[in-house]
């Protein structure tokens, strides 16, 4: 199978620089995936797609202000970092701009000096492991100084932090938002819930992987990032309890998507689980847990598309994509959202 395969042409104007003011209010693609016929609504009309006793699996990781621009303390020049991972309390991972200058044991002042790091090593791909020094709580620390580690395809500052987080963020861990996500309000899940639809959580700090191209022309020699992930037993139970009722389980994104496929290809039914996961769905491979997704419009030959393409069928999806380009959609993480029943 062919990283061609899943191309298809996006002109640059439908790529979304900015959230709608209302969330809810973004345009919805339901695609039926057993036969490829496509409707055309708006996100609030989403309660009407479902059932009593279906459950809705939301990812509530939270974005962190990863982004931090600082200078060296010896010379002044300018540094950028990005956060990656924790590895212990005040130690990450991060990636350095520019890296070649910053070697081990540099010390990098953020804003006024309340926040200082030491460079401990050179790991991974030329990343660094830094040693932070502050004082206070160091995520109100970075929740001051640090930026919304946006994707490259948006160019336009966002000016309120909270828009590139869903409603119900809770763990703090991603460097990019679960987006299927963005287009709820409370509102819109209370009429959800009112419905008799379950709610249920995991966990999946999102990495910069999610953005890596797909360079090799066989999708099988893709090598994919690993993210951790959380399960929590009594989302493992409503799952099971759902599933034991004949009502579906519905992902939202494909973040929660890999969480529930990771722990349910190993055997049903689910038990909680936590860990990291590389999982690589492209079609062909079965989905032992989900029924439907709920989850945005991806990049051409993206491991994303290629998810979405494994639960509806390729030329369903490419078809649904070239319709959408048609009428307009808005695409991508702050872009307009489908359905695959």
């Amino acid at each position: 199978m062919k990283r061609t395969d899943f191309y298809y042409e996006l002109p640059e104007e439908l790529i979304a620089q900015e959230p709608l003011q209302d969330r809810s209010s973004s345009r919805l693609m339901i695609l039926d995936r057993n036969n490829g016929n496509t409707e055309h609504k708006r996100f609030y009309d989403i309660v009407d797609e479902l059932n009593e006793g279906d459950t809705l699996i939301l990812n509530d990781t939270k974005v962190l202000p990863a982004r931090l621009y600082g200078h060296k303390e010896e010379t002044g020049g300018a540094i950028e970092f990005l956060l990656l991972h924790k590895h212990t309390l005040d130690t990450w991972e991060v990636i350095l701009k520019p890296g070649r200058k910053a070697k081990k044991g540099a010390k990098i002042v953020f804003g006024n000096g309340e926040l200082k790091a030491e460079i401990l090593d050179v790991i991974n791909d030329g990343n660094r492991l830094v040693k932070f020094e502050y004082d206070g709580v160091f995520e109100e620390v970075l929740d001051r100084l640090g930026e919304m580690p946006l994707p490259h395809y948006i160019t336009k500052k966002l000016e309120d932090k909270e828009r590139y987080q869903t409603v119900y963020a809770k763990i703090p861990g991603s460097a990019a938002a679960p987006t299927a996500g963005l287009h709820f309000t409370p509102d819109l899940l209370k009429k959800i819930k009112d419905k008799g639809v379950n709610i249920g959580y995991v966990t999946l700090h999102v990495g910069l992987g999610t953005f890596r191209p797909v360079k090799a022309n066989d999708i099988l020699e893709h090598k994919m990032h690993s993210e951790f992930y959380i399960l929590p037993e009594e989302t493992a139970e409503l799952v099971n309890k759902t599933k034991d009722c004949g009502k579906r389980i519905i992902s939202v994104g494909t973040t929660a998507t890999r969480v529930l496929e990771t722990v349910g290809k190993e055997k049903m039914p689910l038990k909680a689980k936590t860990g990291w996961t590389d999982i690589f769905i492209y079609p062909g491979k079965k989905f032992n847990v989900i029924d439907a997704l709920i989850t945005n419009f991806h990049l051409p030959e993206s491991t994303l598309i290629m998810l979405v393409s494994a639960l509806a069928g390729r030329e369903n999806v490419l078809s649904a994509y070239n319709e959408a380009v048609k009428e307009k959609y808005r695409f991508f993480s702050f872009g307009d959202a489908m359905f695959i029943r």
